[in-house]
């Protein structure tokens, strides 16, 4: 296996903006070449509130991951989050003309097309359509219809919707920083190619992603995406109780959660207590950690329970063989796993992006905080190469060019979707024009 084309992740998040440059090596495991962080200032619960703040961050970010791995970065893959996006189950299905002819790629892609026609609310567009399952001719759980002969194809999907205007936000400021969109890609699924093994995804298991604004979730059964769902909760907001239940400024609050936080306060005794340094020549404060644990533990009950109704709502719960995977920065909280478990029952352990990253990986990057960065390149990579492998295709001479021209100019005349991210290109280059 040879090393990939260089991918360029972006991930930007409520608590940080991050920028990861990578491809994949000879032994098909990620090769981190740079990174590039920074604070993130103007982006709250993972939509965009400050074109400008977000810009700059934007423009650092880069600058940094680009000095670090010495690549010119102009193309970059974007993550989409934040409490607009949510998700619909739908089945489509068409009729083929000639029941004789084998299903083709080209069939599979009309089908998958038909379902950016949907009607949507104002305001929304349809962001991804996952296939789950097809059906032919009324025969279900096929995974791989090429080559299958039928008349009817059918379809499950997974779709998921956003709000136009915030990816909108997103793909200005990512131009603005004088960069190029490669791809929108709802940051639950990178999440999940980077801490998810196959087996995992195959005997059933949930993704919960703590960031600092929002909790995204992603259900797998069967190696299939089933569900996905964003609650509009995160570390921030942890944060935000500890500063109110502590009567301390917001720097020190957080500081406090990282180093001493604990989910479940039976775990912390009465006489551990840490000192705050005081405003203004005033003395320090003092807090026990028993106390600290308590605050976390109110809210992080509330996140749980949260994510563990969105598991029930799904009708998944019975069939998650591998339980629950918590990765993001709000996952290195101590104690969080064993509260995941005691609330809902099910095995529960932190994601770690390292399994599939080389061996020469700095331990920071190891770190939950980085899962969707170090996903979005893996994610960038798969895409990359779908794409090549379509353009490919293409390229082929088609034998079957006399037989079938009737037919190919009737398919001709069929008009081709506008995908979620092309939308958004086009209303740029008018605003620009304009």
């Amino acid at each position: 296996m040879e090393t990939s084309e260089i991918i360029v992740g972006l991930d930007i998040g409520t608590t940080k903006i991050a920028s990861i440059v990578g491809r994949k090596n000879e032994r098909g495991k990620i090769e981190v070449l740079g990174l590039g962080k920074t604070e993130s200032i103007g982006v709250k619960r993972g939509v965009v509130s400050n074109i400008e703040n977000t810009v700059n961050s934007i423009k650092t970010v880069v600058e940094e991951a680009s000095a670090a791995s010495k690549v010119e970065i102009k193309f970059v893959n974007v993550g989409i989050a934040g409490q607009h996006i949510k998700s619909l189950q739908h089945r489509g299905s068409i009729i083929r003309e000639n029941n004789d002819e084998e299903i083709s790629k080209a069939d599979i892609e009309a089908l998958n097309n038909s379902m950016f026609n949907l009607n949507m609310s104002p305001g929304e567009e349809i962001i991804d359509v996952i296939p789950q399952e097809y059906i032919i001719d009324g025969e279900q759980g096929i995974k791989q219809p090429v080559g299958m002969l039928g008349n009817s194809l059918e379809a499950n999907f997974h779709i998921i919707i956003g709000q136009t205007t915030a990816a909108k936000n997103i793909y200005k400021c990512v131009r603005k920083a004088g960069l190029e969109v490669v791809d929108l890609i709802l940051e639950p699924i990178a999440s999940a190619e980077a801490v998810l093994s196959d087996e995992e995804k195959e005997a059933g298991v949930v993704l919960i992603d703590i960031g600092g604004g929002t909790t995204d979730m992603a259900i797998f059964q069967d190696g299939i995406i089933r569900h996905t769902a964003v609650i509009p909760f995160g570390g921030d907001i942890i944060t935000e109780d500890v500063k109110e239940g502590c009567t301390i400024i917001k720097k020190h609050a957080e500081e406090l959660k990282v180093k001493f936080g604990s989910a479940l306060a039976s775990e912390n005794k009465e006489e551990e207590i840490v000192a705050i340094p005081g405003l203004r020549g005033r003395p320090p404060k003092e807090i026990t950690l028993k106390n600290l644990a308590s605050i976390i533990q109110a809210r992080m009950e509330e996140i749980v329970e949260h994510f563990y109704y969105e598991i029930k709502n799904s009708g998944y719960e019975k069939k998650l063989i591998a339980g629950i995977v918590l990765t993001g920065g709000g996952a290195q909280l101590k104690h969080i796993s064993q509260l995941t478990e005691f609330i809902t029952g099910m095995d529960t352990r932190i994601g770690y992006p390292n399994e599939h990253l080389a061996n020469d990986v700095s331990d920071e990057i190891a770190s939950p905080m980085y899962s969707t960065g170090v996903g979005l390149v893996i994610e960038g990579i798969k895409r990359f190469y779908l794409e090549k492998g379509k353009e490919n295709t293409k390229m082929q001479p088609n034998r079957k060019k006399i037989k079938f021209k009737i037919k190919k100019e009737k398919e001709a005349k069929i008009e081709q979707p506008i995908s979620f991210l092309e939308r958004i290109q086009t209303w740029f280059e008018k605003d620009e024009i304009e």
